[in-house]
């Protein structure tokens, strides 16, 4: 993480007085948010996701506040998501070469979930593909390299792979949905479900939106895009936020809510050593008449999960091999944080051993050296069916701890 020098960083599309001029080599690996003015009087701290700048902290907003305003309000924050574009007739063709779920069964104005392997069943890296009509697509993706692995692939294809320039903010909580209907210009869309994407236009500047986010909660994702006036876009998001109680925020309004939701974070809930079956996704994979990267080994792989939840009685879990069972090194720690509402540390573990699985007590090493007691369930902890993004369940908690319990 770093902090912002303003003297050495030049934001697009705001001015800031007696700015420098950044290095070229910064602009490319360390490129800021277009509306990352927005975070500056919050003394803010970034880290880099995409060779871009994204907020981690800001000095107005604790981590539990974020967590509480996600969970019953809402929060706005900007992100590193990179999206790239796919375009041409064999567009499809080249799609169903790299992801493990069938391309062709997303209908225009659709996303999906995706999941990128190598040939050996070990996973590249996930995010979100828009479908915009039969031969136009764009794959959101979490950090890492794809672009070269598509442009690999697309040899002999008829179809263009190229970085759109387009930004990507979030704006995730029970009032998101009111905040974009105070925003857009018009009327919303007669049907925008769950992962439905719809070009609208917010201050007279054209945008995507797609109800998608990185929380489990209701939410949308904004794209923001080049030649247009951004800063526009964003005050407006912002300054009718406010009404709502949303806030701008950094990872930590993200962190617990997307574990407690069972959202895997490339690069340390899963790696290339890690098959979708290993890290819990195994249902993401379609394994058809497709010859995608990575079919034949996942075809002949291990279809059991060895990746689950696990709530920590009275601390938070250390990274790493510090999980155990019977006094033995029994597994990872791969993601932790602590849940305000479940009052108890949560994190996404990955086990050594299949048999080990929702139920099993554990002792895990804690963030202080401490040993505390850890029991895995499944994921998600709560929400089971995803019916509060989708809009089918409102469920607004006050600051109550339920009690803990264990998910069989």
């Amino acid at each position: 993480m770093m902090n912002l020098d303003l003297s050495t960083v030049r934001f697009v599309g705001k001015a800031i007085p007696n700015q420098g001029t950044r290095p070229r080599e910064l602009l490319r690996t360390m490129a800021p948010h277009p509306l990352a003015y927005q975070e500056l009087p919050y003394d803010p701290e970034y880290t880099i996701y995409n060779q871009r700048l994204t907020p981690e902290f800001l000095n107005s907003i604790t981590e539990d506040e974020m967590y509480w305003k996600v969970r019953t309000e809402g929060v706005f924050r900007h992100t590193g998501e990179l999206p790239i574009e796919f375009s041409g007739p064999d567009a499809e063709k080249l799609l169903n070469r790299v992801f493990t779920r069938n391309i062709s069964k997303v209908i225009p104005n659709r996303c999906s979930y995706q999941i990128v392997c190598y040939h050996e069943g070990g996973m590249i890296n996930d995010g979100v593909l828009l479908r915009f009509a039969d031969n136009r697509f764009w794959m959101v993706q979490a950090d890492g390299d794809l672009y070269t692995w598509y442009k690999a692939n697309a040899k002999g294809l008829n179809v263009t792979v190229h970085n759109p320039n387009v930004w990507v903010s979030q704006v995730q909580g029970p009032r998101s949905m009111d905040v974009l209907k105070a925003v857009i210009d018009g009327e919303m869309p007669e049907r925008f479900r769950y992962f439905d994407l719809a070009e609208m236009s917010i201050a007279g500047q054209p945008v995507v939106i797609s109800r998608t986010g990185f929380t489990n909660e209701l939410g949308w994702e904004l794209y923001l895009l080049p030649g247009t006036d951004i800063p526009a876009v964003g005050d407006l998001i912002l300054e009718e936020g406010e009404k709502f109680g949303v806030v701008l925020a950094g990872s930590p309004a993200f962190q617990a809510r997307r574990i407690e939701a069972g959202l895997l974070n490339a690069g340390s809930d899963f790696d290339e050593t890690t098959t979708p079956f290993q890290a819990g996704v195994g249902h993401m994979v379609e394994l058809d008449d497709r010859d995608f990267n990575g079919k034949s080994a996942l075809e002949n792989a291990d279809k059991r999960s060895l990746t689950w939840g696990m709530r920590v009685a009275g601390g938070v879990a250390a990274l790493g091999r510090v999980i155990e069972v019977a006094g033995q090194i029994a597994g990872k720690v791969c993601s932790s944080s602590w849940s305000p509402y479940q009052a108890c540390g949560v994190a996404i573990v990955r086990m050594d051993n299949p048999d080990h699985g929702p139920g099993t007590q554990v002792q895990v090493a804690g963030i202080d050296d401490a040993q505390l007691e850890g029991t895995l369930c499944t994921l998600p902890m709560y929400d089971e069916k995803r019916e509060i993004p989708r809009g089918h369940r409102v469920d607004i908690p006050t600051k109550f701890t339920p009690k803990i319990r264990k998910l069989n």
